[in-house]
């Protein structure tokens, strides 16, 4: 149901309000460019500073973007069970395709835990759910026993596996077979993701890059191995520049260097260091992206407004 290249949308801020403006111009981008999906009030979207009414409003604003022209899955997680479920319940009310839903943060589940609160979300809204394993964001880790058992749901249908693990992965696929859809929730292993039957990833780097991600995903669909190598090693650097500091910090500071969007970040995270900016604009130098975005309308608009 979901696969490909699908974009971990930052969320652009002016004044410290959504800057619905920003959001159309990266959205657009994002078409432009052949994603095949769109994530908005993910981490990178920065849900954990967005007003409940801000978290719906950015849903809504970007359903109403996107248009039906790719699929929309709303990141509705929270670790309250019935906070969940009411923004769950919204996306699907607004028209989104499906719903991302991290495991619950800092209380700390145990395992049976975690199946009841999928199991709730599931139970109360019809619409498609993409389980979020990323235990290094919320010390919780969900084990591939507890994904195959979520996997029986009829309604959910996809994990986005961010453990950089292949192992763990080719487990959950073993386990689970076409019952869930695998998609990575890490740039820099994607590849190997792909190779052992990975569907496609949820991705950061997308949003500066979305046309590298998605050639690079064309060149594995067509069984150019080697071609999409290629295309792998050639992101490398920067899938690993958009962590030098936390997620999103790098990412804004991109878009908003590239003139997607204005670099605005909320605290308590902060804009990204000068030497990192440095960084992260000689790699997008090397790989020609002021090239590739000089010819999107308003590109110069937010040129280092970070």
């Amino acid at each position: 149901m979901f696969e490909g290249i699908i974009v971990a949308l930052v969320t652009p801020l002016r004044d410290n309000r959504v800057d619905v403006d920003g959001l159309r111009r990266l959205i657009e981008y994002q078409i432009e460019h052949g994603v095949h999906g769109i994530v908005p009030c993910g981490t990178t979207g920065e849900s954990a500073t967005l007003s409940h009414d801000e978290h719906r409003a950015v849903i809504q604003h970007c359903i109403e973007i996107v248009g039906g022209r790719v699929p929309v899955i709303a990141g509705t997680g929270s670790n309250s069970t019935a906070e969940s479920v009411a923004l769950t319940r919204f996306a699907r009310e607004a028209g989104a395709d499906g719903a991302l839903l991290i495991t619950p943060y800092y209380n700390k589940p145990t395992q049976e835990g975690l199946v009841r609160h999928y199991q709730t979300i599931a139970e109360s809204v019809e619409l498609p759910l993409v389980l979020y394993n990323v235990p290094g964001r919320t010390a919780l880790d969900m084990k591939p026993e507890t994904v195959a058992r979520l996997a029986e749901l009829p309604n959910i249908v996809a994990i986005k596996e961010a453990t950089a693990d292949m192992e763990r992965a080719l487990v959950i696929r073993s386990m689970c077979g076409e019952k869930l859809t695998l998609l990575s929730g890490d740039d820099a292993t994607l590849l190997p993701f792909l190779a052992i039957g990975g569907r496609g990833i949820i991705s950061v780097t997308a949003n500066v890059a979305p046309g590298r991600m998605v050639a690079l995903w064309n060149r594995w669909e067509r069984d150019d191995a080697v071609g999409a190598l290629r295309e792998h090693e050639t992101l490398l650097h920067l899938h690993r520049a958009m962590f030098v500091e936390t997620n999103p910090i790098p990412v804004k500071a991109a878009a908003a260097m590239l003139g997607l969007c204005g670099g605005e970040i909320r605290l308590p995270l902060t804009p990204l260091s000068a030497g990192h900016h440095a960084t992260l604009r000689r790699l997008m130098t090397d790989l020609a992206l002021f090239d590739v975005v000089n010819g999107h309308e308003s590109s110069s608009r937010f040129h280092d407004a970070d």
